[in-house]
C-alpha cells in the first residue's frame, strides 16, 4: 500500500508557521493583503474565493473580495486590476478564473503588476519560471513541489511525466520538475499510447479534469502518483486517479480531497506573504 501525502496535514502545519509570520511583520510594520477579483455567479469560484478569504483570516493577512457583475466590461475589469495595483494596501492580487467568455482572460491578467501577481500567471512571471529565474510561482505547481520535498522524495534523474498541459498546472509543472533534474514528459489529448508513457513514470502528475482517469495498470509499481484532479461524481469529490486502486500499486499517493487542493491556498498565502515583503523591501 502506498504513503499518503496529505495536503491536509502540511498545510495545517504551515498555517502556523505562516501566523507567526504575518504576527512578525506586521511589528515591523508590513501588513500583507490580498485581493481576489471574483466576475459573476459561477459556484465552484465562489467556495473558491470563500475558502481563500477564510485562509487569509486565519493566519492575519488584510483581504477584499471584490465581487462584478457577469455582464462587466474589458475595460471596467481592467480598471478595477489598476486600481489595486495602486492601493499600498494590497500586495496581492488574484483574478478567480475561469472567467465569463466574452472577457479577455490573458488581457486581465498582463494589467496585474508582475510583483503583485501572486497566482503567477502574469507573462513576466511565466518567462522567468522558464528560463531558470526566481519568480513568482504559481500556487498549484509550488504545493506539488512542496509535498514531494518534504516527503524527501529524491527526484534527480528520476522519469516524471505530466497528464495535462495547462499553463496553470502543467507545464509550470515541468519547469520546476526540470530545475530538480527530472526527465520530464508532458502528455494531452493528443499523445498516443499514453499509457506507455505513464508505465515509465517514476513521478505521474495527473492534472486534466477527468474522473478517475488513471487505473492501475498505468502506474509503474513504487511510483508517486500526485492527484491534482477536482471532479465531482454523483455529488462525491473524486481526483483524476482511480485512488482505491492505483494506492495498491503506488509508493506515495496524494489523496482526494485532503491532497493537493489544501496546498494551493498554503501556497497562495505563501505567495502573498512573500509578494508583501518584496514590495516593503
Amino acid at each position: 500500500m502506498a504513503i499518503v501525502l496529505s495536503g491536509k496535514e502540511l498545510s495545517e502545519q504551515l498555517t502556523q508557521e505562516q501566523k507567526q509570520r504575518v504576527a512578525s511583520l506586521v511589528k515591523e510594520g508590513i501588513h500583507p493583503g490580498l485581493a481576489v477579483i471574483l466576475v459573476g455567479e459561477d459556484a465552484a469560484s465562489q467556495i473558491y474565493v470563500r475558502n481563500k478569504g477564510l485562509a487569509c483570516e486565519t493566519i492575519g493577512i488584510h483581504s477584499v473580495t471584490i465581487r462584478l457583475d457577469e455582464g462587466i466590461s474589458q475595460e471596467d475589469l481592467e480598471g478595477k486590476i489598476q486600481e489595486l495595483n495602486e492601493d499600498p494596501k494590497i500586495s496581492g492580487i488574484l483574478v478567480q478564473l475561469p472567467l465569463p467568455k466574452h472577457l479577455d482572460e490573458e488581457a486581465a491578467l498582463s494589467c496585474i503588476l508582475p510583483q503583485k501577481d501572486v497566482d503567477g500567471f502574469h507573462i513576466m512571471n511565466a518567462g522567468k519560471l522558464f528560463t531558470g529565474q526566481k519568480a513568482v510561482t504559481p500556487c498549484t505547481p509550488k504545493g506539488v513541489m512542496y509535498m514531494l520535498k518534504q516527503a524527501e522524495i529524491d527526484l534527480v534523474g528520476k522519469e516524471a511525466v505530466i497528464i495535462g498541459r495547462s499553463n496553470i498546472v502543467g507545464k509550470p509543472a515541468a519547469m520546476l520538475l526540470l530545475n530538480e533534474h527530472c526527465t520530464v514528459t508532458i502528455l494531452h489529448s493528443r499523445t498516443k499510447n499514453l499509457a506507455e508513457h505513464t508505465r515509465r513514470a517514476d513521478v505521474l502528475i495527473a492534472a486534466i479534469g477527468k474522473a478517475k482517469f488513471v487505473t492501475a495498470d498505468m502506474v509503474k509499481p513504487g511510483a508517486v502518483v500526485v492527484d491534482v484532479g477536482i471532479n465531482r461524481v454523483n455529488g462525491k469529490v473524486v481526483g483524476d486517479v482511480d485512488y482505491e486502486e492505483v494506492e495498491k500499486v503506488a509508493g506515495y499517493i496524494t489523496p482526494v480531497p485532503g491532497g493537493v487542493g489544501k496546498m494551493t491556498i498554503s501556497m497562495l498565502m505563501e505567495n502573498t506573504i512573500e509578494a508583501a515583503c518584496a514590495q516593503a523591501r
